[in-house]
């Protein structure tokens, strides 16, 4: 399992640009869907982006993670550690989280296997919403662990006795906006914000799942947006990925 890991893990990058890529050519599309001049480049895209969804569940045939198995690997293994936190709120969150990552890519396997005819009999409909019940669910644990990390973080800030100083100065010098809007809700923003400054990876772990909501919301109806937002916020996420498998240090741990 070990090996299957690694091997995965090499592989990200070439995922998260493929899925960039993918993101880019619909919001793309979306904006160029009324210049009937530009009717090729869409066709085109539309191509591209659908080229680039089937090469991220089978990276175009070439290596060995094909139907992106790995990952559903990865994820299992991945929540067998988190099984372990002595913090009992992150071991429920990251461990429910792997597992539903762990569902969502095995139904998008069955899913791409139907596609191409080697499964033929089962219910693409109901098997696409339940693989996006899955990611969902997911989006949803990880993102309750970015908000009680970030809880944990101000806590902690607001014990720090320089910090109560500098905040203190700063409400100071703003006290009229402060006392004009909602008492105390300054003094919040400011120790949020700079909680989330000095934890840059809490920050772009938490706005990358907040993006990634916003697929899974419109696919399932809960919040219908349009393939622009979907579009936009798919690209935003891919490249908060990129930046974060460049930048290890800007990965949150577990």
């Amino acid at each position: 399992m070990d090996a299957v890991v690694r091997f995965t893990n090499q592989s990200q990058g070439r995922d998260r640009i493929f899925r960039a890529v993918q993101y880019a050519c619909a919001l793309s599309t979306y904006i160029l869907r009324n210049h009937s001049e530009r009717k090729d480049l869409v066709a085109k895209l539309r191509s591209l982006e659908s080229n680039m969804s089937a090469g991220r569940k089978c990276e175009f045939n070439v290596t060995c993670d094909v139907l992106r198995l790995g990952n559903t690997v990865n994820s299992v293994a991945a929540a067998k550690r988190t099984l372990q936190l002595s913090d009992r709120v992150l071991s429920l969150c990251l461990t429910a989280a792997n597992l539903n990552r762990a569902l969502y890519f095995l139904l998008d396997n069955v899913l791409w296997a139907r596609s191409v005819g080697l499964i033929r009999d089962i219910n693409k409909e109901r098997w696409s919403l339940n693989s996006s019940r899955c990611y969902f669910l997911s989006l949803v644990m990880s993102l309750t662990r970015d908000v009680y990390v970030v809880l944990q973080l101000m806590a902690q800030r607001a014990k720090d006795k320089q910090f109560r100083q500098k905040m203190e100065a700063h409400l100071s010098e703003s006290c009229e906006v402060a006392e004009a809007v909602v008492p105390h809700l300054d003094a919040f923003l400011f120790l949020l914000l700079e909680s989330l400054k000095s934890h840059p990876a809490v920050a772009l772990d938490m706005l990358k799942n907040a993006c990634d909501l916003f697929i899974p919301l419109d696919r399932l109806g809960i919040y219908k947006s349009n393939p622009g937002v979907v579009g936009f916020c798919g690209l935003m996420s891919s490249v908060i990925g990129i930046v974060t498998l460049l930048e290890p240090k800007l990965t949150l741990k577990s």
